[in-house]
């Protein structure tokens, strides 16, 4: 409920704070007193957009506080999901800025305008004289049926399969269009992989093909260069191990003569056999060098086959081809194992389609076993509101298409007056009517729920007299269930609140102020004297207004 709202340099309003009573309360004043400008600031505290113009002195910032006691309205899911501290006293104020900047915080922590607004319609109710459009909208329409139907488990349910089914769909569109596009190539990547894979690439070791390549293609270069190498060592005339081998010796002679000698003919000894090592080594290379022209020719055709094979798929190695040969087997493979992954799918979506439908059913069902129940009542309160005639054709059908609601569609005609066909509730012309069937079906669903704080902005448009008071009843009963708020400009309505609060213009230092004010019983009474016309301090107008609060 709404505990109290302050209002600061907000059009006509310097400075204004009001307390709001639990059940019915009442604010009236004469036309152009600034009624609407409670109704404004109502509005921005529930997300309406500001207005730079709406500032009374343009020089200081406006501010707007509302003080909520939501102890009974089980908001502690929203707040959660709007990322909020929940709190059972929640105070959501609005700031107009002199630069023309609105803020809006909840409980002190900014927060933007959409997130306000998604908390403000779980806080208040203002129905205009232009709302009475919502009764034709499926949103109304719906909460007021599934407060009687007692569906909430189920459309919870409903609401979970409907988007796991929605999510299995996005997988598998993403499938499909996977599929459609391999397929497009799937030849061709089979042809790569195919040509890869032939060429045997994970037995090549690249650096060693190229070194057989280069010395296959120099052995007579190769074998003159050893033979003349081993020539000069063993040289039958002096080669080099001759020549080492008579050095060794004659040092060996004087190598009892110190260290130093010791350790040179010790040196020569080790380098004269290390030439012998190296002739031999090079006889044996020499020996095993053959020029071989076919392996030759084998190598070079699978050097240029991976050089054809890396520009190709535009890489500089051989890793790089792996890792090629790697991914297009993947998609080969990804491929043939799209088909029954989708078909998973399309199975997964069957059946879980035919539960959505189950459950659709079952919302369904209990849906329309409550129509005759709300006609009823609807019927008895209207009648009630001196409506004898009404006439509904609400009706609900299945559908199996899946919608915001659930899997069916509702058609609510009406008619007020005798030997007229009830017809689509938009195009019922009477305000008056509206009014009524408006207060009715709000009347039925705070039966049922526990509403926000409802306010009333004239919903006594287009009655009077016995109407009027009978209006003014249904609405302190309502204030029984719920807050109710009703701005209204009927004697008989404004006799009925728990608390009475007058709107007024007064002029303050040459400047018109629009003032609220709690009215006292004796102030009540000689307002609602005023609205009934004539004198209000005649003795006939105070009786009479006397008479309507008994």
């Amino acid at each position: 409920m709404l505990k109290s709202l302050s209002i600061k340099n907000y059009a006509l309003i310097d400075d204004v704070h009001v307390d709001f009573k639990k059940s019915l309360n009442i604010i009236t004043g004469e036309t152009g007193a600034g009624k609407s400008i409670i109704l404004g600031a109502l509005g921005l505290i529930i997300g309406d957009r500001a207005d730079l113009t709406s500032l009374r002195n343009n020089e200081n910032k406006c501010v707007i506080e509302a003080n909520f006691d939501i102890t009974e309205l089980q908001l502690q899911e929203l707040f959660t999901k709007l990322d909020l501290d929940f709190d059972a006293h929640t105070i959501i104020r609005r700031e107009i800025l002199a630069s023309g900047k609105s803020r809006a915080f909840v409980n002190d922590s900014p927060v933007k305008l959409q997130t306000l607004q998604q908390l403000g319609n779980e806080l208040i109710d203002i129905h205009s004289q232009q709302e009475t459009r919502s009764l034709a909208e499926s949103n109304y329409q719906y909460q007021l049926i599934d407060s009687l139907a007692q569906v909430e488990v189920e459309k919870i349910a409903f609401q979970k399969q409907h988007q796991k089914i929605k999510s299995l769909q996005t997988e598998l569109i993403g499938l499909t269009n996977r599929e459609t596009e391999l397929l497009k190539e799937k030849d061709y990547k089979t042809f790569l992989l195919v040509e890869l894979e032939e060429a045997k690439l994970s037995e090549i070791n690249l650096i060693e093909l190229e070194n057989e390549q280069l010395e296959l293609s120099n052995v007579e270069n190769i074998k003159e260069h050893l033979t003349f190498a081993n020539q000069t060592i063993q040289d039958e005339n002096y080669g080099i191990a001759q020549q080492l081998n008579d050095i060794k010796n004659r040092f060996q002679k004087i190598s009892n003569l110190g260290n130093t000698y010791t350790d040179l003919w010790e040196r020569f000894k080790s380098l004269s056999i290390e030439t012998e090592d190296l002739s031999f080594e090079l006889d044996k290379l020499n020996a095993s060098l053959e020029a071989s022209p076919n392996e030759l020719d084998l190598i070079n055709e699978r050097l240029e086959l991976i050089y054809k094979l890396q520009k190709k798929h535009q890489v500089d190695s051989l890793e790089g081809l792996l890792q090629i040969e790697e991914s297009l087997a993947k998609e080969v493979f990804e491929t043939g194992n799209l088909k029954e992954r989708i078909s998973n799918l399309e199975q997964q979506i069957s059946k879980a389609e035919n539960e959505l439908i189950q459950i659709g059913k079952k919302i369904f069902q209990k849906r329309k076993k409550v129509f005759p129940s709300l006609i009823q009542k609807a019927k008895k309160y209207l009648e009630e509101l001196s409506m004898a005639n009404v006439q509904f054709d609400f009706s609900i059908q299945f559908t199996e298409k899946a919608n915001n609601f659930g899997m069916d569609e509702m058609d609510w005609k009406f008619s007020a007056n005798k030997g007229s066909s009830p017809k689509p509730i938009a195009k019922v012309a009477s305000g008056g009517e509206l009014s009524r069937l408006t207060l009715a079906l709000k009347y039925i669903l705070a039966e049922h729920k526990k509403l926000p704080t409802i306010i009333f902005d004239e919903i006594d448009t287009g009655v009077s007299g016995d109407v009027a008071l009978k209006i003014g009843n249904m609405l302190l009963a309502m204030g029984g269930f719920l807050q109710v708020i009703s701005i209204t400009h009927i004697p008989q309505i404004a006799s009925k609140g728990e608390q009475h609060l007058k709107v007024f213009k007064k002029e303050i230092t040459g400047k018109t102020t629009t003032q609220l004010k709690v009215l006292s019983t004796d102030e009540r009474i000689l307002e609602v004297a005023e609205m009934l016309g004539g004198d209000a301090k005649l003795a006939s107008a105070i009786a009479h207004a006397k008479n309507l609060f008994q």
